[in-house]
């Protein structure tokens, strides 16, 4: 397993392919779904961020959400249909880059040692830090196949990494690579 400063790197590997994936869309372009059984590029923004902060509050240190209005619009238990109210893609931003810092914060006070158990937690982060990384990508699967198929826009080069490979189509970083 990676160490968790390089997971860290990855994590914001992943995150900044997302943002290729998004940045240059128009706020309409963002929170337009194809149908009703489909969720906006938006909510796989806002769902991203949601399961990093409640993968990290659970499994390394309580803290209240960033933004608790957000968390069951976010939460894939909310059925596709319920998904349509969706804040501003400035509201959207501002969540994601709250959470990011949230994630480093807390890997940063576990790499550093600041925690109790600082060695279970360092393996905890590890397989934390994959999961957030795999899921960011598994998401940006969807937002690559809508930007391109739906919305004709090209989709940008793959992040550049040896750890990263695809499984059944989905970029995935390799734990073990």
């Amino acid at each position: 397993m990676h160490d968790l400063s390089d997971l860290l790197r990855e994590y914001d590997r992943a995150r900044a392919y997302t943002d290729d994936l998004w940045k240059d869309l128009t706020p309409d372009e963002v929170t337009w779904r194809p149908d009703e059984s489909s969720s906006a590029i938006g909510w796989h923004l806002g769902h991203q961020a949601h399961v990093a902060h409640f993968m990290i509050r659970n499994l390394t240190a309580a803290e209240p959400s960033p933004d608790p209005e957000l968390d069951a619009l976010m939460d894939s238990a909310n059925p596709e249909k319920f998904r349509g109210a969706l804040p501003t893609v400035e509201r959207l931003t501002a969540f994601r880059d709250t959470v990011a810092a949230r994630v480093h914060a807390r890997l940063g006070d576990i790499v550093a040692g600041r925690v109790g158990a600082p060695a279970q937690l360092t393996v905890v982060g590890g397989h934390l830090l994959t999961a957030l990384i795999n899921h960011e990508y598994q998401h940006d699967q969807w937002i690559g196949e809508v930007r391109a198929e739906r919305l004709g826009h090209a989709l940008p080069p793959d992040p550049a990494s040896d750890r990263l490979g695809r499984v059944d189509g989905y970029l995935v970083l390799d734990p073990c690579n």
